[in-house]
């Protein structure tokens, strides 16, 4: 007799260069042992050097693959990554608020590694408007962490400051990703979580520029864990596990920012 599989739904654009959002998400949930479903927003003509074209698609489409997941899939952990611009940010939210997936993570995508910005200025005021207080856990990056609370990091105090102006503005966890600061020998994150507990994940830098996608790969990967029934403090550690791992074991595909090695274990 089968059993019941795990799964969980990614909500993201397309990366037509394979590296990053729904085909990230998909491959870490795959390696994570959990069934990957996908409500696509956007479609991306992208590769390792760059974002040449974006197209967002209309409201209709993205609710009714919303509408087909739920009535059919047993989501239990769901996330999201790059949501393009306000209209679509809102058209998730209502359908969040809709359909119970179980936990949400919130993944604020903002800038490419290349540079292209990933979400326009006024989706960033709906993002805290109507995402964050859906969230169970958002994972910024610094400059992210950055646009939405509106500190400036530099250390690692910084950070401590973001996450819990973040938990004001409605995130219930956060998890603060600290690869951008320059002076660190390790690439420090940390974590708030709701009941106030706090703590530090530390892992070895590499020299490479093979890095495309570690956002959406950690955040799918936590996602991935909850929707197996690992609690939320484990998910976060298996998370940055995976991802330090996928980056140690790099891959050599196409000419600029690579991808991820989302074989490694």
């Amino acid at each position: 007799m089968k059993k019941q599989f795990p799964q969980a739904l990614t909500i993201a654009g397309s990366d037509s260069g394979g590296g990053a959002g729904m085909q990230a998400d998909l491959k870490t949930m795959q390696m994570r042992h959990v069934f990957g479903a996908s409500v696509v927003v956007a479609v991306t003509a992208q590769n390792t050097r760059g974002v040449n074209d974006a197209f967002t698609l209309p409201k209709t489409i993205i609710d009714e693959q919303f509408e087909a997941v739920a009535d059919d899939l047993a989501i239990k952990a769901v996330k999201s990554g790059m949501l393009a611009n306000s209209d679509t940010v809102r058209t998730v939210a209502k359908n969040l608020r809709k359909f119970n997936f179980g936990p949400y993570i919130l993944d604020p995508v903002m800038v490419a590694k290349g540079g292209a910005h990933l979400l326009t200025d006024d989706a960033v005021a709906t993002v805290k408007q109507e995402l964050l207080p859906l969230a169970s856990l958002v994972t910024p990056n610094l400059p992210e962490a950055e646009v939405l609370t509106g500190i400036t990091i530099k250390d690692q105090g910084a950070m401590r400051a973001a996450a819990e102006k973040l938990q004001t503005l409605g995130a219930k966890n956060v998890l603060v990703k600290g690869g951008h600061l320059d002076t660190e020998t390790a690439a420090s994150d940390y974590v708030l979580l709701a009941d106030g507990t706090d703590f530090w994940l530390s892992g070895p830098r590499f020299e490479t520029i093979n890095t495309h996608g570690t956002g959406d790969t950690i955040s799918a990967c936590i996602a991935a864990e909850i929707a197996k029934g690992t609690d939320l403090k484990s998910a976060i550690q298996i998370g940055k596990a995976y991802v330090t791992a996928t980056i140690r074991d790099g891959i050599l595909v196409g000419h600029g920012h690579g991808p991820l090695n989302h074989w490694a274990v």
